[in-house]
């Protein structure tokens, strides 16, 4: 758990191209009108579809799986929105890691801050459970210039990259930090701490991590993490997400906490948890992260659902 220091590694001559990269996407995000930012990236969205990309029948897969009720044509047209969202997302980074805070805050408007604010009282911990909307990213940066959450980063096979990403979520707040994917001692410690640490459950983390409760009535891999780092941490779990407004600003909601629904046993809290995310993603469907694999790991005994 750190705040990220500047290693002299990065500057070796093989990341010479990768910085460039990212200056190039800095100031593009900062010169090009957001809009037109958007728009590249439902062109981007279009271009997987056409392609017929993995990521596209990723999401093609999952969505028949999760609407078998729809339509053809309706399925067709959530996969194209959700590839446009999906494109949405890969933009709204740049603009998560590299805008002033001044223009974050003009781009959005918060629900149920109160939430939070009584969940920490007494000096609790928050396990501030995301969900994987596509704008989840430009939405925490968001939250980071209201109050401290402390955020994730993942290593990555570019080292710069990885600082950047790693450095984007969390310099808007100095009382923020960043904490290793997996560092379970580190996200204790930080929800002991009285740390707002935040965490998104609703990924495939493989088997030996999870149990099988229902996603849309389809079997999925659901982490038992979040009741069990709420125990550990001393601390409560309070729901949140990101959405993207008609009017084209966007909008954060907090929850209030579902702490005392969990403790029942690790099959009724992953399916708590399943059941509220569900709700969430059946509200605006178009914005969830349907490109990921999310029933990649299956039963014993159930055929694979992705073809790659």
């Amino acid at each position: 758990m750190s705040r990220i220091s500047f290693s002299c590694r990065l500057l070796h001559p093989r990341l010479w191209a990768s910085w460039l990269g990212m200056l190039v996407w800095w100031l593009c995000v900062q010169i090009l009108p957001f809009r037109l930012q958007l728009w590249l990236g439902k062109k981007l969205g279009d271009l997987l579809l056409e392609k017929g990309s993995s990521r596209a029948r990723i999401a093609r897969a999952n969505i028949e799986w999760c609407f078998p009720e729809l339509e053809k044509e309706l399925r067709a047209d959530l996969l194209r929105d959700t590839l446009r969202a999906t494109g949405m997302g890969v933009l709204e980074s740049g603009a998560a890691w590299f805008w002033p805070n001044w223009r974050i805050r003009a781009h959005f408007c918060m629900k149920g801050l109160e939430h939070l604010q009584a969940a920490r009282q007494g000096g609790k911990g928050v396990l501030f459970m995301g969900i994987h909307f596509t704008p989840i990213e430009i939405g925490a940066a968001f939250v980071n210039t209201v109050t401290p959450i402390d955020g994730f980063y993942r290593p990555h096979k570019n080292a710069v990259y990885e600082y950047v990403q790693a450095v984007g979520r969390i310099w808007r707040n100095p009382s923020s930090q960043v904490i290793p994917n997996g560092d379970v001692r580190g996200i204790v410690k930080s929800l002991r701490a009285g740390k707002t640490v935040n965490y998104a459950p609703d990924q495939d983390y493989g088997r030996k991590r999870s149990v099988f409760v229902p996603f849309f009535n389809v079997p999925a891999a659901t982490v038992k993490a979040p009741a069990q780092l709420a125990k550990a941490g001393k601390a409560e779990v309070v729901p949140w997400v990101t959405r993207r407004l008609v009017n084209g600003q966007y909008e954060v909601e907090i929850y209030p906490a579902i702490t005392e629904q969990l403790g029942l046993g690790e099959e009724q809290d992953a399916l708590t948890i399943n059941q509220f995310i569900e709700e969430r993603v059946r509200e605006c469907p178009e914005q969830y992260l349907w490109v990921h694999r999310r029933f990649k790991t299956r039963p014993k005994g159930e055929p694979l659902l992705y073809d790659n």
